[in-house]
This record gives structure tokens, C-alpha cells and sequence, in this order.
């Protein structure tokens, strides 16, 4: 094989930004891929050459085969690196890169083929021996016989799209009422994710632990794996938390796990980094899930406790280079522990959310590595999966490990976006997840109506430090010392501080020298302003010293406060509006996104409740239903549309 020059990266983000790190730092000239959307993106910035390849939407720029190929061709890259995602599991992707004379790096066309279908991949682990949960997986796709395979199975069970993972096109169903409309759904995302709308069915295991082995072979046949990780913390079937080594993990029981993955990559003569799934019950039994042919997201935790470089491995695997270890040379390490950093709004229901980044800190500190693709003044946009950046932690212990990523986050500063990251507080701080003891159904069971998931009341601290931050901003606009800028000086002043539904009313007075007394929830608090710009804030509030990073634009104010931002208005001189009715007849977008579906017409009567339109955001579609009994009045989008966050798509009365 020949030696690599310059590598060009087939994705963006953060995956794209990992890859490159350890690229250049080896010596190799990197290539970064655009759309119009990331023209000013963390990875273009960072590459030696970039290359735009088309608008927006994945369809016509990162799942464009032509233009990426044409980008390798203009720029002179001798291979390619597909991070994970888009065309990193598409064997077409993989054959036209050969075709091209460029050097693949990822296993053969025809593993991705095989294991990339999840129909054809569980025959093949069957024929190899393997462990697999039953299902069907057959190739007739019609109604009438997934219904009947599903009542042969049994319920509760899964509909998973066969090409794809991530949680799209996977649905959990309890009854065969359910199921035809579970089906259009899992078809529907599964065909805009993948490309294909097949779907198999498997038994639903009832609070598994979702435990995964690394596997990594070169072209001579060596094929090791590299521990284990376990992502059983999921929401929606996505991973939130992943670990290694796996906490219930024994000896006996990592052989025989991964004894079975080798057993699975041997069946597709295996080369490159890939990943076994196992779903693993209360009794020590497991049952292969799926196997990945490529990085995956949390392969830090693995990097971490083998003090290896998997992406410096699949590169030198690609040179056609031996792999650096034997199985026996292996050796784990410590504990390692990682959280995904989403875009989304967990008090509402997890909607993806869209916006600019005005502040951007990630907490790094020993023991923590923070992989993302973030810049500020950057646009988080609705194309792109909601996932911004990963947050790890490496300890001597588990919990070392747990309280080193704790402070990470706590401490890693998002202001213009919302994001999970008090939730991912919440959830590392959980007894039961200190414990150990835990299964998929973690978040299920204990976060159904944990405070993180409802609206965040300010307390009368941040309202009041709040207060300071907007005087002090008037004060800039009239160019006035802060203690006399204005005529009536010694009287107090009133501001009305809101954050969605609610507003606080909290009196301020300046008492000079930078000193304020702040009146706010029957609390008189003495603040002390030592040191401020325009980024950040140091206060002593009744004789407590802290920092707090924060962004103000007129009269919007994002404060950053342990373990996330704050987002408040100043409504003091705004007209105070009667509250909106609970049930409303306009359908607004909530977020921007694509119409994928509208089921009613003009001049149709709708129920409360009934599903009106679809909306794609985020590769993931968002049902919209009607809020109030009435006849639709105004459709105003159509099947294609983009829309923005909070455009009318339609109005009932």
C-alpha cells in the first residue's frame, strides 16, 4: 500500500476537528469539506486546504459522492477519512474512493455491506455463531407480515432500521395497535437518515445494560479488541454517558465478549476500527446488537484507559502497517467516562434548538479532554445532528473519573444556544448512576420529571446579579461613572426581569464604589462588583467571591451560572400582555426545520390532539398536533418547505 500524503475528511464538527488533530500532528496535510452552512466552521479553519461541496442540506454536500470525490481530485488528497456518519458506513462511498485511486480508510466495501444491514448482518452473526436476540430479519418489507412476524415474536419489541443507528428510525412498540403507525414513522426516518426504508424486528429486552467491544484488524490478519464500553445511559435510544471499562464488567466475562466480537469481525475478514454492540441481561447473557465499521463517537473512553490513538491506528492500518499491539500486550487502565453536548432543550421534551454561540469556554483541566467543532459567533444550524461536542474525563478510579468530568461540565461555559447540560449534571450527580448499578432504562426510570426537565427558576442571587449586569449596561450607553449616570442618584431603581412566562420584579440601589444592594424574593442581598468586562463578572454577593461569564445585548442578558446559562430579558419599559391561552389555534414551527408531512387541508375539522403536520429537524422528525377542537382555516406551508423557529404553518378556529 502506498505511503498517505494528504488526507481529506468526508464530515465536519467536531469528528472532523479530532481527526485532523492527530493527522497534522503526525506530519499528513489535511483537507476539510464544507456546505454554505459551515463556511466558517471550526474544522475549515483548522485544515491546510478546504473545499466547498454544495449547500446545506447533507443531500446535496456531505452525502454528495461527486462533489467530495471531486474535492480529493482538485486538492490533490490521496485518501480519505470518513469520521462517522454521513457516507463513513456506505459501501458505494467506499468503492468509489477505490475506483478513484484514493485510499479508503475504513474496512472493506464489502464489510460495510454486510454489517452496515442490520437484516443481513444478524444472519451472517447467526451462521458465525454469535449470540443474537430474536427478531425477525427477513426480506419481504410489507405490513402484512411484519404485523404477523410481530405477533410471532411477541411484545413489547423494537422496529430498527436495518441501515442505519443513532436512534432514527427506532421505535419502541407495546402493542399491535401501535405498531402500524410506529412502522410509517421508522420507515420515514430511516429512508431520510439512510437512504433505505428497511426495517427488522427483535424481542424487546427489558433493562439491558448496552455494553460494546472496539475491535480493531489490520491486512495481515491480526484482529484484537480493545476492551469494552458501556452506553447504557441512552435517551431515545441515543447515548448520553459512556464509560470504560463497563462497571459490572468481570474477567470471565470481557473474554467471552470479546471472544464473540472477534468472532464477528473474523466472519467479514475485518480491517480498521470497528465495533461490536451487545445488549447485556441481569443474568450475565448477551446478545449481539449490531456492529459498527467505523470510529464511533465515544471511542475517547477507549483511547484513554489504553493510552492509544485510534486514529493514528487507522491511519497506519491504511499504509497497510501491522497493528502496534498484540492481543496480550492490551492493557486497561484506570477509568474513563464521557458525556454528549447537545443543542436541545430538555424542558421541552428535548427539542433540538437552534441559534448562535456568543460564548464558547470549554473547562480543561487535568484528567479532562473536551473533543468539539465549536467557535463563537458561530450559527448551530437545523441540518446537522443536534450533537456539539463530547466532554471526557480520565481517573485512577471510576468515581476520580466521575468527579473530574462533573467539574468539566460544570464548569464549561454555552451561552447562546441551549444545550443538556444541566441534565448531564443531574445525571452524573444521580446515586443510582454513582453506584454502578443501572440499565437503558436509567433515564427512563429516574428523569421523567426530574426538576433538569422543567423550566429553571432563577434564584434571587443570579436575579439580582442580573440587575447589576443591565445597570452597568446603561451606564456604558450614557458613558457615566457607575455611581451617578443618572439624575435622580441615591434612588432605587426597579427593574422587571423575565425568562419565558416569568417575570421578577428586583429593586436595585447603587450605593457607590462599585456597591449595590439589591432587593429581590423578599431577600435584601450586598453585592460588590471587583472586576468586569464584556465577557465576564467578578461579585462578591454577601461576601461570596465568584466568576460568571455572560454576553448582554440590549435588553437580553445570557449569564452563565454552575452547571448552566441563563437566559433573561429586561422587560422594565415593556408593555406587560395579557398571557397567551393555554390551547392556542396558530401552529407555529418550533424550531427551524423541513415540512416532511402535512395530513389536513384547508376547510378539514380537526381535534385537539390530531396530528397535523411533520417536521424534520436535526435528523430527526417532530410530530405537530392541533391544540384546540375547530376547522383549519390556513395551511400555510408545504411538503418541502423550510421554516423558520416560530413561523405560523397553519391556524385553526
Amino acid at each position: 500500500m502506498p505511503a498517505l500524503h494528504k488526507i481529506l475528511i468526508a464530515n465536519r464538527g467536531e469528528i472532523a476537528c479530532r481527526i485532523q488533530r492527530t493527522a497534522q500532528a503526525l506530519g499528513y496535510r489535511t483537507v476539510a469539506v464544507f456546505s454554505d452552512a459551515d463556511a466558517n466552521a471550526l474544522h475549515v479553519q483548522m485544515a491546510d486546504q478546504a473545499v466547498n461541496i454544495g449547500a446545506a442540506p447533507v443531500q446535496q454536500s456531505y452525502l454528495n459522492i461527486p462533489a467530495i470525490l471531486d474535492a480529493a481530485r482538485r486538492s490533490g488528497a490521496d485518501a480519505i477519512h470518513p469520521g462517522y456518519g454521513f457516507l463513513s458506513e456506505n459501501a458505494e462511498f467506499a468503492r468509489a474512493c477505490a475506483a478513484a485511486n484514493l485510499t479508503f480508510i475504513g474496512p472493506s466495501a464489502e464489510a460495510i455491506e454486510l454489517m452496515g444491514s442490520k437484516r443481513l448482518s444478524k444472519i451472517a452473526m447467526l451462521d458465525a455463531g454469535v449470540p443474537c436476540i430474536a427478531g425477525y430479519q427477513g426480506a419481504a418489507q410489507d405490513d402484512a407480515t411484519l404485523l404477523r412476524e410481530a405477533e410471532r415474536i411477541g411484545y413489547p419489541l423494537m422496529i430498527k432500521a436495518s441501515a442505519g443507528g443513532g436512534g432514527r428510525g427506532m421505535r419502541l412498540v407495546h402493542s399491535s395497535e401501535e405498531l402500524p403507525a410506529q412502522l410509517r414513522t421508522a420507515r420515514s426516518e430511516a429512508l431520510n437518515g439512510f437512504g433505505s426504508d428497511e426495517l427488522i424486528l427483535e424481542q424487546a429486552l427489558i433493562e439491558p445494560r448496552h455494553v460494546e467491544v472496539q475491535l480493531f484488524g489490520d491486512s495481515h490478519g491480526n484482529l484484537i479488541y480493545l476492551g469494552e464500553r458501556d452506553c447504557s445511559v441512552q435517551r431515545r435510544h441515543q447515548k448520553v454517558v459512556e464509560e470504560a471499562p463497563c462497571p459490572v464488567m468481570t474477567r470471565e466475562l470481557r473474554q467471552a465478549m470479546g471472544e464473540a466480537a472477534l468472532k464477528a469481525g473474523r466472519a467479514v475478514n475485518y480491517v480498521g476500527a470497528g465495533t461490536v454492540e451487545f445488549l447485556l441481561d441481569a443474568r450475565g447473557q448477551f446478545y449481539f446488537l449490531e456492529m459498527n465499521t467505523r470510529l464511533q463517537v465515544e471511542h475517547p473512553v477507549t483511547e484513554l484507559i489504553t493510552g492509544q490513538d485510534l486514529v493514528a491506528w487507522q491511519l497506519a492500518v491504511a499504509e497497510g502497517q501491522p497493528l502496534p499491539l498484540t492481543q496480550d500486550q492490551v492493557a486497561l487502565n484506570g477509568h474513563a467516562m464521557e458525556v454528549r453536548l447537545y443543542a436541545e432543550d430538555p424542558t421541552q421534551n428535548f427539542l433540538p434548538q437552534t441559534g448562535r454561540v456568543q460564548a464558547w469556554e470549554p473547562a480543561l483541566s487535568p484528567g479532562a479532554r473536551i473533543d468539539h467543532g465549536l467557535r463563537e459567533g458561530q450559527s448551530i444550524s437545523p441540518f446537522y445532528d443536534p450533537m456539539l461536542g463530547k466532554l471526557i474525563a480520565h481517573g485512577a478510579t471510576r468515581e476520580e473519573a466521575r468527579r473530574k468530568l462533573l467539574r468539566a461540565v460544570q464548569d464549561s461555559v454555552l451561552l447562546g444556544v441551549q444545550s443538556n447540560q444541566r441534565l448531564l449534571v443531574s445525571l452524573l450527580q444521580h446515586p443510582q448512576f454513582i453506584s454502578g448499578e443501572f440499565s437503558t432504562a436509567f433515564i427512563a426510570q429516574h428523569f421523567t420529571d426530574h426538576p433538569c426537565l422543567h423550566t429553571y427558576a432563577p434564584t434571587a442571587e443570579e436575579l439580582a446579579i442580573a440587575a447589576v449586569l443591565f445597570y452597568q449596561a446603561g451606564a456604558q450607553v450614557h458613558r457615566a461613572p457607575l455611581k451617578g449616570w443618572r439624575n435622580n442618584v441615591g434612588a432605587p431603581l426597579n427593574y422587571r426581569l423575565g425568562l419565558e412566562q416569568q417575570d421578577w420584579t428586583v429593586q436595585l440601589l447603587a450605593d457607590g464604589d462599585n456597591r449595590f444592594t439589591v432587593n429581590v424574593m423578599q431577600r435584601a442581598l450586598s453585592l460588590t462588583v471587583i472586576e468586569c468586562n464584556e465577557r465576564s463578572v467578578t461579585l462578591e454577593v454577601d461576601g461570596l467571591r465568584q466568576r460568571h461569564a455572560y454576553r448582554i445585548d440590549d435588553e437580553e442578558l445570557w449569564l452563565f451560572t454552575h452547571p448552566g446559562n441563563l437566559r433573561l430579558e429586561d422587560r422594565t419599559h415593556a408593555l406587560i400582555s395579557s398571557q397567551s391561552s393555554v390551547s392556542s389555534g396558530t401552529l407555529k414551527a418550533p424550531m427551524d426545520g423541513a415540512i416532511v408531512d402535512v395530513l389536513v387541508s384547508e376547510g378539514s375539522p380537526v381535534s385537539k390532539g390530531q396530528l397535523l403536520v411533520v417536521l424534520e429537524a436535526m435528523k430527526m422528525e417532530h410530530p405537530l398536533k392541533a391544540g384546540i377542537d375547530g376547522v383549519l382555516k390556513r395551511v400555510q406551508v408545504k411538503v418541502g418547505d423550510q421554516v423558520k423557529n416560530r413561523q405560523v404553518l397553519l391556524q385553526v378556529e
